[in-house]
């Protein structure tokens, strides 16, 4: 008796099932787990279903298989539009390229840094901008501080490296050098001396702890442009004159705005009498404004809101200011004391010459 034809149908799957089973076992694909889950799911259900598997189409993972060609497409590219090395060779611009896509730049970085470097040898680009990453500076702050200041191409490596170490000792490394770099990247090329006076003077003058020295150069990089003599008196006149606290200049950025601006504004609301330098206690006799308002806000709105008064009579006031301290200048005697001279006397004598200023 002749088996039915459904038994043989069944037979001829279970035929098919080995032969599957040797496919799986064998070499697979470079796939990652779901592709190869999902390529051997269709071939199963496919062979069930009484497809032959020699016609299964074998289903390649495109982005995988054509990356590394994609990228030497993109290296060759950008080798194409650079030029030969302008170095002679002694490293091919092909393998800073490859170093740089290993950091993470993308090919828009890469042609803005070689285009940018000026004849620096690819083996210094390759190296400063190592340091910069080393340091926390993600690759698109890299090349705008580089954009902005090329000249950094140029520095020896050792001086970067020792720069590096140093803005690491002052805490400005993971992340918070992104600030200082875009604001004044003069700090990777300045004299070591000239930073090591303006940390003495927050630290040693200014009597800011290491933490807020640190908050200071990431919240105000302008400050390391400035003379060091103007940076103390700046903070002499926040503290004796305006009664404004250590954690406060720090917590509103005070050190970053103008002599000019602060003297300007406070002294026009105190003739206002709407500012008063606060006691030992640190009590008024009225409500001064908070420091924000003073001094974040717009001309206008600090008139508007804070001053309540006009521009024209501001533009009087500050006339009559002007001439009143070149007056000053000019009475200034060469051998009278600073504020900072007179630090040796008792608090209360140091206050009160603070108003004098």
């Amino acid at each position: 008796m002749d088996p039915p034809g459904d038994f043989i149908a069944v037979l001829d799957w279970h035929r098919l099932i080995p032969l599957t089973w040797a496919r799986i076992s064998g070499p697979a694909p470079p796939l990652g787990p779901r592709r190869m889950t999902a390529s051997l799911l269709r071939r199963l259900t496919t062979a069930s279903s009484g497809g032959g598997l020699e016609e299964l189409p074998c289903v390649e993972p495109r982005k995988y298989v054509q990356e590394p060609e994609c990228r030497t497409n993109l290296t060759q590219g950008l080798l194409e539009k650079q030029g030969p090395p302008v170095d002679g060779g002694s490293l091919e611009q092909e393998e800073v390229i490859r170093s740089l896509l290993d950091m993470g730049f993308s090919d828009v970085h890469i042609k803005e840094l070689l285009g940018v470097r000026r004849g620096a040898p690819p083996r210094q680009l390759l190296d400063v901008i190592s340091e910069l990453v080393l340091l926390g500076v993600h690759p698109e702050p890299v090349c705008a501080v580089l954009k902005k200041s090329p000249q950094l191409l140029k520095l020896p490596v050792m001086q970067v490296k020792k720069r590096s170490s140093y803005l690491r000792k002052l805490g400005l490394g993971e992340g918070r050098l992104k600030r200082v770099l875009l604001c004044c990247p003069e700090v990777l090329t300045m004299r070591q001396r000239d930073l090591d006076g303006t940390v003495r003077v927050l630290r040693d003058k200014c009597l800011f702890t290491a933490q807020q020295v640190t908050e200071i150069l990431h919240r105000c990089p302008f400050v390391l442009r400035e003379d060091p003599g103007e940076l103390e008196y700046k903070f002499q006149y926040a503290y004796f004159r305006m009664g404004v606290r250590h954690a406060d200049v720090v917590r509103t950025d005070f050190l970053q705005y103008s002599i000019a601006k602060i003297r300007q504004r406070h002294t026009f609301l105190e003739r206002l009498g709407r500012y008063q330098t606060p006691d030992k206690k640190g009590q008024t006799q009225v409500p001064n404004p908070p420091l924000k308002d003073i001094l974040r806000v717009s001309e206008a709105e600090f008139l508007a809101k804070t001053a309540c008064s006009s521009a024209e009579e501001f533009e009087v006031f500050k006339k009559l200011l002007a001439r009143e301290e070149e007056e000053d200048a000019e009475s200034h005697m060469p051998g009278d004391e600073s504020i900072s001279d007179e630090e040796d006397e008792d608090d209360e004598d140091q206050h009160e010459e603070g108003r004098e200023l």
